[in-house]
């Protein structure tokens, strides 16, 4: 059941909010032992929300789409009273006193909170494998990871524990367990959805979205936390849009712009399949295909690393003297990142304008891009390297390879499912838009979705 499913029983009075509540409190009394999904449950809190948006709905008050619906955090998200690890012993006794924007547009719009999702650890990682908590495992195989940093949201929609989860993106956080995990996520707009409150890892390079069962309930949780907050100063003025697209969408005069360099090289055949299938079924539904040539992708990516490297261990560097209680994959990174010179990262930013011009003149000739979220699916827990084409790649490197640049760039972009590898993982297409073009981009997914099945498909 999709949200606006959920939404549309809950007010046929057919079931209750604290009913579907307590059956994902079921779900993760049943499944989080062999997931590890979530790292609190706030379950006694969650039925007592939902109680009171049960009596709100029967007294006539309506706070929208997910007015009672169930959801998780992922663990960066403050919130007060509960604690915010980052799955991190660096904040293993932090209990915020205040909420995040977030989480205050999401409970003001009547979700329920459930609990806090499992990631990876400072949220500076793509395999949500967790020296101190444990690995997030995926549901469609247990032996496989489910991406990172935003691991423990994309399982728990996966196996139905939540209806969303927030999740964060930094150079893929979000789209990377979308894709291995065969959920929806949206990386909105840099600014379009505070930061405030959320624990921070690259300062100009955050992004705050959801992961959801569908295009439409992405769009829902957009429209109720999009908006400008003085708390958050790189909040965008941008005027909000209506994001849910309607029932019957048409892809006449959509303009999918496909590239001709870059992002179908050193691909898994598989990956480069579906997605092409993807793409021949947006021509099919009326959008004009045109073939570009993308901007130097690989030199955007090493601009994306220097930055990432420096604010992460600028964002760190407030624990000082206590690398030791961190994992040594973060570890590296941070002590990697102090080693660079402020000019490399001065320059990076000058780079980034360059780049940021080039891609909005790409999309002056189309509407929305379409790339591979990831080269391959899902691989083993504990493997570093990936083989692709024969060629033993560093699985971090490339599994962020096709996103990490768009977080540079700030943005928008979606990863929905387009099909399954040969070992039955599942893989994502990625569509890219110009900033704040969200409207746009949910469009063309969800009229993708409708003309597919992938998303309904769950593991066994």
């Amino acid at each position: 059941m999709t949200i606006l499913e959920a939404a549309a029983a809950l007010r046929a009075k057919k079931v209750s909010s604290r009913e579907l509540t307590a059956e994902c409190l079921r779900a993760i009394d049943a499944r989080n032992g062999a997931y590890n999904a979530f790292l609190k449950i706030t379950g006694e809190s969650a039925l007592r929300e939902a109680a009171k948006f049960d009596a709100e709905l029967a007294s006539g008050v309506d706070r929208g789409p997910l007015h009672g619906i169930p959801v998780a955090l992922k663990d960066l998200f403050c919130t007060r009273g509960v604690a915010t690890t980052c799955a991190s012993l660096l904040y293993k006794d932090f209990v915020p006193d205040y909420d995040c924007t977030v989480w205050e547009k999401l409970s003001a719009a009547g979700c329920v909170m459930l609990g806090k999702a499992h990631q990876h650890e400072l949220a500076y990682g793509v395999t949500s494998n967790n020296p101190h908590y444990g690995a997030v495992r995926n549901p469609w195989n247990v032996e496989r990871v489910p991406g990172g940093s935003s691991g423990g949201s994309g399982a728990a929609v996966t196996a139905e524990m939540a209806f969303m989860a927030m999740g964060s993106d930094t150079g893929g956080s979000i789209r990377v367990p979308a894709a291995f995990c065969n959920t929806f996520g949206l990386k909105p707009t840099f600014g379009r959805v505070s930061k405030f409150g959320a624990l921070p890892l690259g300062y100009t390079l955050d992004h705050m979205g959801p992961l959801t069962r569908s295009a439409r309930d992405a769009a829902v949780c957009l429209q109720a936390m999009a908006g400008r907050d003085e708390r958050d100063e790189t909040s965008s003025f941008a005027p909000i849009d209506s994001y849910v697209p309607g029932d019957a969408i048409s892809l006449k005069g959509v303009r999918v712009g496909v590239p001709a360099n870059y992002y179908f090289e050193r691909v898994d055949p598989v990956v480069t399949a579906t997605v092409r299938k993807m793409i021949d079924l947006a021509a099919s539904l009326g959008a004009t295909i045109v073939d570009v040539t993308v901007p130097d992708v690989a030199a955007l990516n090493t601009v994306a690393r220097v930055i990432l490297l420096c604010e992460a261990s600028t964002v760190l560097n407030q624990f000082a003297g206590r690398e030791s209680e961190v994992g040594a994959d973060v570890r590296l990174l941070w002590e990697q990142g102090l080693l660079l010179p402020a000019t490399e990262y001065i320059n990076a930013q000058r780079l980034r304008r360059h780049f940021r011009d080039a891609f909005l003149r790409l999309f002056d000739s189309i509407d929305v891009l379409a790339t591979p979220t990831t080269p391959t699916g899902a691989k083993k827990i504990g493997d570093p390297t990936v083989m692709i084409d024969g060629v033993e790649e560093d699985f971090r490197l490339a599994t962020t390879r096709f996103m990490r640049g768009i977080n540079v760039l700030g943005f928008p972009a979606t990863s929905q499912p387009c099909g399954f590898d040969e070992d039955g993982m599942p893989l994502g297409l990625q569509l890219i838009a110009r900033p704040f073009a969200e409207k746009r981009l949910l469009e063309v997914a969800a009229a993708l979705e409708d003309a597919t099945d992938f998303h309904t498909k769950k593991p066994s």
